[in-house]
C-alpha cells in the first residue's frame, strides 16, 4: 500500500507545473545628464530681479516667488537634444511650464557661485531667465 502510495505521489510530482523561475528586476534606467547634472534628481532653478525659482523633482516641477505666486505641475521629463534639456508641462488648470536647461555654465548676476546650467522657464506668460545645479551641489556650496 505505501508503494501505491509513493507511486501516486510521484506521478501527481511529475505532472505537476514547475515553477517558473523568479524574473529578475529590470534595471535601473541610466540616468539622464546634461552639463554633469543628473536630471532624475533634485534641481533647482533660480533667477533673481525678479527673484523666482522652481524646484524640479522627479514627482513635480514647482515654480515660486517670494510673494508666494507659485505654479505645480507633474515632472513629464526632460526632452534631450544634444546639450539642451526642456521638461514642458502644465499645472491642473492648463497654465504652461517649461523649464528648458542649457549645459552651459552661469552666473546669477549676484554672487560668486557658478551653476553648471542655464535656465530659460516659461510660467504661464512671462519668461525669466536664470541658471540651475542639482540641489545637491547646491547644498554643498558655501552659501552666496
Amino acid at each position: 500500500m505505501r508503494a501505491a502510495l509513493a507511486v501516486l505521489i510521484l506521478s501527481l510530482a511529475a505532472c505537476s507545473e514547475a515553477t517558473p523561475p523568479a524574473e529578475a528586476p529590470a534595471p535601473p534606467p541610466e540616468p539622464v545628464m546634461l552639463g554633469g547634472v543628473d536630471l532624475g534628481q533634485p534641481v533647482r532653478v533660480l533667477g533673481t530681479e525678479p527673484f523666482w525659482s522652481v524646484e524640479m523633482t522627479p514627482d513635480a516641477l514647482v515654480y515660486s516667488t517670494p510673494e508666494g505666486e507659485g505654479l505645480r505641475s507633474a515632472n513629464p521629463g526632460p526632452t534631450v537634444q544634444g546639450t539642451t534639456a526642456v521638461f514642458a508641462a502644465a499645472t491642473a488648470d492648463g497654465t504652461a511650464l517649461v523649464v528648458t536647461l542649457i549645459a552651459t555654465e552661469c552666473s546669477d548676476g549676484m554672487s560668486d557661485r557658478t551653476y553648471p546650467l542655464t535656465a530659460r522657464v516659461e510660467a504661464g506668460n512671462e519668461t525669466f531667465n536664470g541658471c540651475a545645479a542639482s540641489v545637491a551641489f547646491l547644498n554643498s556650496q558655501p552659501a552666496p
